[in-house]
């Protein structure tokens, strides 16, 4: 079965995300609503046994690259990327097909934001590479 990486990030998309507000100045309970979501998913996905894993991760980040024989590695926290660029987390798939991944795709898509209202986010949907297939 192929697995999907589902990315998830701070902000961006084909299209702007709805006009809600970063996380950090909603309401307390919708925070907590929107998490648990998340984890409602993460229990969908085990019990249908879809689920590899998932992770949200901070915005703080630190670019690295190799420094060359003998050298430490070369470590900048820029160039700054727009927040657009900046990938909040993810759920890591293992369905039957891409059209399933694109169902979860859209389920998590509907998650609640400010007030519950869905937040209709854009997810970057990415199969992850096996060895020997072909991929697009």
């Amino acid at each position: 079965m192929p697995k999907y990486l589902l990315l998830k990030h701070y902000r961006g998309g084909p299209e702007p995300h709805h006009p809600f507000p970063p996380m950090d100045q909603w309401d307390p309970a919708d925070v907590e609503a929107h998490i648990e979501f998340q984890r409602n998913v993460q229990r969908m996905l085990e019990e249908s046994g879809e689920f590899v894993d998932s992770r949200a991760l901070t915005p703080t980040r630190t670019w690295v690259r190799y420094g060359g024989p003998g050298a430490a590695p070369v470590t900048t926290d820029g160039p700054h990327p727009e927040t657009s660029d900046l990938v909040a987390g993810w759920f890591m798939i293992d369905v039957a097909s891409r059209e399933r991944a694109l169902e979860v795709a859209a389920y998590v898509s509907s998650e609640p934001g400010p007030r519950g209202e869905p937040i209709y986010e854009w997810l970057e949907l990415r199969e992850v590479m096996s060895p020997g297939a072909d991929h697009d």
